[in-house]
């Protein structure tokens, strides 16, 4: 295995860089021969070179050869497979790939790895793509044994997979798996977060692998736990991969990254964490022509560097709007949208999930300004795009539900790691996010419906274990009639004891999670038409009436 050195690869004599500064598909960079990448370059430390082929010795050093007369190597490589050689990638191997939104991958890096990569391999990636691009290729190619990962609700396929036992899954809250590779790349072999604390998931006992007649043969194993400060939190050990694929919108032939938009997502939280480092950009310039500000990553991190050349970037769901209209404009989702736009107060740092919480923001009450926070690397989310003022859908900038979006002005963008440090920091004051299941003692179930349904906890362990407000909006009944409310969830917990108000297209529910008012629901608003024995009849679990007259919802 190709290991980092500690310190910078340096070569003396002229350079053999070619004069374009600017590298693109159509004028490649290619090694001069023998140098296809640094693995081979030596290093200095205490005025001695380290290396297995070194091509100065220390005679150099005593003659009076300094640093400033050193010229830096590049490490750009001809091609993906070049790279991947290089990488010592081997069966059994776990990868880290660099994503949250499918279209911000490795596709060059992934297409050669599923053409001509070693079999039997684990994939820690924040999200499994979507079907016959990407990760979706790679795990159709069979190299897949086990996946470690947050969401994969949008990959059918891996889905048929998992259910029919040809894969295995590890499901991971989506800022656990960032926390966990910047671990390791910081040199820490755990931590502890309060993410899943009380679930399944710190318990044990999610399904890791079916057989092939749909029966469960492999269950997660329960997770060490600790107490601090009277609250629960769950220990995740590092997770350092042997090899990380990351993808940059520009880098030098040093390797230092820069990303564009919510593109960064988990790239870098891939690229420190791994022990051998490929990456691919869209543009690559010559050593010294990016201002060392406006570097995200260091190319310290990197090993070895490719030009992309399969960068198809699809938008999965293009949105526009036109004049403020939206798409949705009456219904019961609606209801409950402009209800929940109601908690928006002004100044707040706000999270919204999936779905009707995504559909609050058409509705912001006048005079209200909030920043909005998208969990996969934006703070500032603005509306869809424009195209009547010359806006138009750009793939690098999505919300956590995959579409199109523009962003504010004062807007900034992030890391993966970052964006959840946020979260479980308590520096976001509200999370808007939809549910399956709620029960009277606040508990939340989003995210899987054993041997039926994979989603995925996404970020909402995260979100949900934060100190941030809590509200869950979803519709009072499933399809069939069946309540969504009850005494206690029926599904796999996203987080226990977490919600503080349920918001519904019948009502309005407050839950007293900390048990200050003896625990429970308490109906505090009504909507229109909507009678407290309908509530009843539509509710499985008793719950307290707001005292006096019965508010109306607003919406």
């Amino acid at each position: 295995m190709t290991t980092r050195s500690s310190t910078a690869f340096l070569r003396y004599g002229a350079s053999t860089r070619p004069s374009s500064s600017n590298l693109s598909a159509s004028s490649r960079y290619v090694a001069p021969l023998g140098l296809h990448c640094s693995s081979w370059v030596p290093h200095y430390q205490n005025s001695v070179f380290l290396s297995r082929r070194p091509l100065v010795t220390p005679s150099l050093v005593k003659r009076g050869i300094h640093h400033h007369k050193i010229t830096p190597v590049s490490k750009v490589c001809s091609d993906a497979k070049t790279a991947l050689d290089l990488s010592g990638l081997k069966a059994g191997d776990t990868v880290a790939v660099g994503k949250k939104i499918f279209h911000n991958v490795s596709e060059t890096l992934l297409n050669a790895l599923a053409s001509s990569g070693p079999d039997n391999l684990t994939i820690a990636s924040l999200t499994a793509g979507i079907d016959s691009y990407g990760l979706g290729r790679l795990f159709e190619s069979g190299k897949v044994k086990r996946m470690i990962g947050s969401y994969v609700g949008e990959n059918k396929n891996f889905e048929r997979m998992f259910f029919t036992g040809e894969l295995e899954l590890e499901l991971v809250p989506q800022g656990t798996i960032s926390a966990r590779l910047r671990a390791a790349g910081s040199g820490m072999p755990a931590i502890f977060t309060p993410a899943g604390a009380g679930t399944m998931y710190a318990n044990g006992g999610i399904p890791v692998k079916y057989g092939n007649d749909g029966s469960v043969v492999l269950v997660s194993e329960p997770r060490p736990t600790q107490m601090f400060d009277g609250k629960e939190y769950v220990m995740e050990y590092a997770l350092q991969p042997e090899v990380s694929l990351v993808k940059a919108y520009k880098a030098d032939t040093r390797g230092n990254l820069i990303f564009r938009g919510t593109s960064r997502n988990s790239n870098p939280d891939c690229a420190v964490a791994g022990k051998v480092v490929l990456a691919e950009a869209e543009t690559i310039v010559e050593a010294g022509e990016l201002d060392p500000d406006e570097v995200h990553l260091s190319g310290v991190y990197v090993d070895h560097l490719i030009l992309a050349t399969d960068n198809e970037k699809r938008i999965e769901r293009l949105r526009i709007s036109s004049a403020g209209n939206v798409e949705e404009t009456s219904g019961p989702r609606v209801k409950i949208a402009k209800r929940a736009a109601k908690e928006f107060k002004d100044g707040m740092y706000v999270n919204l999930g999936i779905g009707i919480p995504t559909m609050t923001s058409n509705y912001i009450p006048e005079g209200v300004h909030i920043e909005l926070q998208g969990e996969n690397g934006l703070m500032g989310l603005g509306p869809y795009p424009d195209p009547s003022i010359g806006q138009m859908g750009d793939c690098d900038f999505t919300n956590a539900s995959k579409e199109t979006i523009t962003a504010i002005k004062g807007a900034s963008s992030f890391s993966s790691s970052e964006s959840f440090s946020m979260i479980r920091g308590g520096h976001i004051d509200l999370t808007i996010l939809g549910g399956m299941e709620c029960s009277s003692s606040g508990d939340l179930a989003s995210f899987f419906i054993p041997g039926k349904l994979l989603k995925g906890m996404g970020g909402a362990m995260d979100l949900v274990s934060s100190p941030s407000v809590v509200i869950v909006t979803m519709e009072h009944t499933a399809r069939n009639g069946s309540p969504k409310i009850l005494e206690k969830c029926t599904l796999p917990l996203t987080g226990k004891g977490v919600v503080d108000r349920i918001i519904t297209d019948m009502c309005v529910f407050d839950c007293d999670k900390k048990g200050l008012r003896n625990g429970g629901l308490t109906l505090v608003e009504l909507a229109s038409g909507i009678t407290v024995d309908d509530v009843r009849a539509a509710t499985a679990c008793s719950f307290d009436i707001v005292d006096g007259e019965i508010p109306l919802m607003e919406d």
